[in-house]
């Protein structure tokens, strides 16, 4: 069995004891909006409002929000002083909606486009020239968003490929962690997959981890040919030693036991930076991630929120069965990466 080196653990911010279940964790200071957060102990985003409570709320386009569910989410957002919205859609369309659900629009921009191709088109546009610092997903599909986001010439691609994080937080596990990417990638190669990293890592210190440790997963933790994710996953790890992934510590391929129970891991004679205590857990394809997410919403009762990264902005994708609290976390995600893009853009 492949076992990584245990000189990787030293000098590490984040100190493991032996059972995962009472360890602390000692989170790096960051600055508004991550000093010295309770994290832990309960399976909810709560602490994400307290971060981000001293922060001036940023102006978003909200792409298409033409039906109650995403209307109201904007409506949550804005009163709780995360979001000033900027709606873009048909006029008509959402007055209609309003009406019927009681819902107060006054004091809200609205572009009024003809469809949401357009209400997409218009967004990433608003975004090109600096005038809203986010996007939010309303009542479209998710593909006819993203492709108005990475098309050729778009003012908001990077050199980096987009993946959507789910940020999640469960009292079954003594911290925040990260899936991804579980709602973009399909089926990313090795180049695709180092960006997920990259972006992941990138998230996980604007949250205020310092040195995020990353679980590349697979079925099991052995390099084994005929197995694509343990290939990659071995791979990953080498480029971070290389310095083409920076930030966080990676290790794998592990699988999902042995990276969130140090239980686990001992039984199997891993030794690891990572195993047991990982911040972000990386997938090797959407439908592993979307089944581990929702299977960890539904039968882990995590709370949620989810926020792509690898554009210029950030840009919060909403589904339907979200909750509020789901919707609002998602909110003060883009809220914290929008005045980080600030003073480091993307």
């Amino acid at each position: 069995m492949a076992k990584a080196n245990p000189d990787d653990a030293s000098g590490m911010p984040l100190q493991a004891q032996a059972q995962a279940s009472t360890r602390h964790i000692e989170r790096a200071s960051v600055g508004s909006p991550g000093d010295h957060l309770d994290m832990m102990g309960e399976n909810s985003l709560q602490w994400l409002l307290k971060a981000v409570a001293p922060l001036q709320a940023i102006r978003v386009a909200v792409v298409h929000p033409c039906d109650e569910t995403s209307l109201s989410a904007v409506l949550d957002a804005r009163q709780a002083g995360l979001i000033d919205p900027v709606l873009i859609a048909p006029r008509h369309r959402l007055q209609a909606v309003a009406a019927e659900h009681s819902l107060d629009l006054s004091g809200i921009r609205i572009e009024d486009v003809p469809h949401s191709h357009a209400a997409a088109a218009r967004a990433v546009e608003l975004a090109g020239k600096g005038e809203v610092e986010a996007l939010m997903k309303g009542s479209l599909h998710t593909d006819e968003l993203m492709a108005a986001v990475v098309c050729h010439g778009s003012p908001l691609r990077t050199s980096r490929r987009v993946s959507h994080c789910f940020l999640l937080q469960t009292s079954h596990y003594p911290r925040p962690f990260i899936v991804t990417d579980a709602a973009i990638n399909l089926a990313p190669g090795l180049i695709q997959k180092a960006d997920i990293v990259q972006n992941a890592i990138d998230l996980a210190q604007v949250i205020g981890v310092a040195e995020p440790k990353v679980a590349i997963l697979a079925a099991v933790e052995t390099v084994n040919p005929a197995m694509p994710a343990t290939l990659d996953a071995a791979a990953l790890c080498k480029m971070a030693d290389r310095g083409q992934i920076t930030g966080g510590v990676l290790d794998g391929p592990l699988a999902f036991d042995n990276a969130i129970s140090l239980a686990a891991a001992h039984t199997k004679g891993i030794v690891s930076p990572v195993a047991g205590q990982a911040d972000v857990l990386v997938v090797p394809d959407l439908e592993s991630g979307n089944m581990l997410a929702k299977q960890l919403i539904y039968l882990g009762d995590a709370s949620s929120a989810g926020i792509v990264l690898g554009a210029k902005v950030p840009i919060v994708l909403t589904s339907r069965a979200d909750t509020r609290a789901s919707r609002i976390a998602s909110c003060a995600i883009a809220l914290m990466l929008a005045h980080h893009y600030r003073v480091t853009p993307p």
